[in-house]
């Protein structure tokens, strides 16, 4: 069912599964209660998440993804009250 949901959002929107969408479905074979998802996923980015906070205070600069913007070039911005 997994292989099969990974397959139909990459075709509809292009989307890939991240690790958790395979991890929830390892955890539901095994028996996990659905309950404890989240806490799992949570602990298993924790060392991630301080090592985030060290690098930061170690030069007081947020960490920030890179990423390239391929929208539209110089649009024109109109209020809200105006759309």
């Amino acid at each position: 069912m997994s292989l099969k949901m990974e397959e139909i959002m990459n075709q509809k929107k292009g989307l890939r599964p991240n690790v958790d969408f395979y991890a929830a479905s390892v955890y539901n074979m095994v028996n996990i209660p659905k309950h404890l998802f989240t806490p799992i996923f949570a602990c298993s980015r924790s060392s991630g998440w301080c090592a985030h906070v060290l690098e930061q205070l170690q030069d007081n600069r947020l960490i920030r993804p890179r990423s390239d913007y391929d929208g539209e070039i110089d649009r024109i911005y109109s209020n809200i009250d105006s759309r």
